[in-house]
C-alpha cells in the first residue's frame, strides 16, 4: 500500500461520486474563499447510493489516494453515502496505514451536531439515499449526540437520476418529490424539519417546499459544513498550515470533460474547465 508524505502543502480536495458535491463546494468556496481546492467527480461509477458497502468502500478509497496523489492533505467527502459507508474505515483503518498526518472528513457528522439549534418538536425527518438510508449513520450519530430527537428516514432513489439527467423541473420530478413529502409525513406528524441529505437535493428545494407544509424548515448541508470546516482549521492548526491559500480551484472528473461541464452547470453559477482522470 502507498504511504504519502505530508511535507508539502496542497489544496483541499473535496469528494463526490457524481455532482452534489459541488453544492458543498459552492458553500466552502463562499466561506473559505482564500484556500485551494481540487474537486473530483467520480461520475463514471455514480450513482453510488444502491451499491453495496464494500463497493462504495473501496471506489471512495480509491478516489481519497487519488486527491492524496494530488497533493492534498485534507479531503472532504461532500457526499452522504460516502460518508456513511466508507468515512469510519478510511479514518480508522487507511489512514494510520497510509496518511497518519492527512485527515478526512464527511459531512454527515457537522449536520447532525447542529439539528438540536433548528427542532423545537425534537422530531426531524431526513430525505437521503437509499444507502445512506440503508446505512443508518443518521440515527447512529444523532443518538450519540442528540438522544432526545427523534429521526425519521425516506430513501428517494429517482431524486439523484432526476437531477443529473435535467429533469428537475419536470413533471415528473413533481411526481416523485410529492410522492416522498408525503410518505415522510405520514411516518411522524410531529416533524419541524427536514434534513435533504444527499449533496443533490438542494437543486429540488423549490420543488420539495412546494409539497411541504409552510411551517416545515429544510435543512440543506452546505452551509453547516462549510462552516465547521472552517471552525476544524481554525481548530488544527497543524492541518491548515498544510493547505495553500491562492484562491485557486480545479476540477477532476472520471466521466468525460463535456458532460462533467454540461451537467455541472446545472449546479454552479459559473463556466469551468475540467480535466479527464483515471482512477
Amino acid at each position: 500500500m502507498k504511504k504519502y508524505d505530508i511535507s508539502t502543502p496542497g489544496p483541499i480536495g473535496i469528494f463526490d461520486s457524481g455532482y452534489g458535491g459541488l453544492t458543498i463546494l459552492e458553500n466552502i468556496r463562499r466561506v473559505l474563499p482564500e484556500y485551494d481546492y481540487i474537486y473530483l467527480g467520480d461520475n463514471a461509477r455514480t450513482p453510488y447510493g444502491t451499491r453495496s458497502f464494500d463497493v462504495v468502500y473501496h471506489y471512495t478509497l480509491e478516489c481519497v489516494n487519488k486527491l492524496f496523489e494530488l497533493g492534498c492533505n485534507l479531503v472532504v467527502l461532500a457526499c452522504n453515502t460516502a460518508s456513511a459507508k466508507a468515512l469510519r474505515s478510511i479514518q480508522q483503518i487507511d489512514l494510520p496505514l497510509i496518511a497518519p498526518e492527512r485527515r478526512v472528513l464527511g459531512i454527515i457528522r457537522p449536520t447532525v451536531e447542529i439539528l438540536n439549534q433548528y427542532t423545537k418538536t425534537k422530531h426531524v425527518g431526513i430525505f437521503a439515499t437509499p444507502g445512506t438510508v440503508q446505512s443508518d449513520s443518521y440515527p447512529i450519530e444523532t443518538k450519540k449526540i442528540h438522544p432526545d430527537i427523534s429521526l425519521s428516514m425516506e430513501a428517494c432513489p429517482m431524486w439523484v437520476p432526476l437531477i443529473e439527467n435535467n429533469e428537475h423541473l419536470s413533471a415528473g420530478a413533481d411526481y416523485f418529490v410529492e410522492k416522498h413529502v408525503k410518505a415522510l409525513l405520514s411516518k411522524d406528524s410531529q416533524i419541524d424539519n427536514i434534513v435533504l441529505g444527499c449533496t443533490h437535493y438542494p437543486i429540488l428545494l423549490p420543488t420539495i417546499t412546494k409539497f411541504l407544509p409552510k411551517d416545515i424548515n429544510v435543512i440543506s448541508q452546505g452551509e453547516i459544513v462549510a462552516n465547521s470546516l472552517k471552525l476544524y482549521l481554525q481548530n488544527h492548526q497543524e492541518i491548515d498550515v498544510k493547505c495553500t491559500k491562492n484562491g485557486q480551484i480545479e476540477y477532476y472528473t472520471t466521466e468525460s470533460i463535456e458532460k462533467f461541464i454540461n451537467t455541472a452547470s446545472i449546479f454552479l453559477k459559473e463556466k469551468i474547465d475540467a480535466v479527464n482522470i483515471t482512477i
